[in-house]
């Protein structure tokens, strides 16, 4: 409630004192949640790598996406609200805003977690081996923060053959194209 009240009345200085437009002001306050605002690390067009200290990481993100991006956690199946989620855009990273997925890549493999077979580029992504839970995997990363964003297997539809399972806590999406 607090965070409400500082961006509400940043939000009034800057309308009445800054030269910016007050429509440029409103869409980049509307299209950002409210971790993002206070993240110093988001931008949906940053290209370099990020760096922050973990209690940087705590401050700007959701306890939920803490847990699954800095600490490997996972999400409970069937509970993102992208596992049937249809509409047409772009997914990127909920931490930093690194283009990870586009909607057209997304398919239902019945898993529990939203799923796609490509991403966006081989950079949005870092793999490592992980042999945890007694299991041999391959976790992805965003190329850009290194979130913990799910795990990549080799039992996905053509043409990649392969199944991201990605947390949905992480993920954010922006509508439009599939370019």
């Amino acid at each position: 409630m607090q965070l409400r009240i500082v961006i509400f009345f940043l939000t009034a200085f800057i309308y009445t004192n800054c030269s910016f437009s007050q429509e440029k002001i409103k869409k980049a306050t509307t299209k950002m949640s409210e971790s993002e605002k206070i993240n110093p690390a988001f931008s949906r067009n940053a290209s370099e790598k990020v760096d922050m200290k973990d209690e940087d990481w705590k401050n700007a993100l959701t306890p939920e996406q803490y847990y699954i991006a800095r600490q490997k956690g996972t999400e409970r199946p069937w509970s993102s609200k992208f596992e049937k989620f249809e509409e047409k855009g772009t997914y990127y990273c909920a931490a930093c805003g690194n283009t990870l997925f586009r909607s057209n890549t997304k398919f239902d493999s019945g898993c529990g977690w939203p799923s796609f077979f490509e991403p966006v580029t081989k950079s949005s992504l870092i793999y490592l081996v992980d042999n945890s839970l007694g299991m041999k995997r391959t976790e992805v990363e965003c190329g850009r923060c290194k979130a913990h964003l799910g795990h990549v297997f080799n039992d996905g539809p053509p043409p990649t053959g392969l199944r991201y399972c990605i947390n949905g806590v992480i993920l954010g999406f922006e509508k439009g194209d599939n370019k």
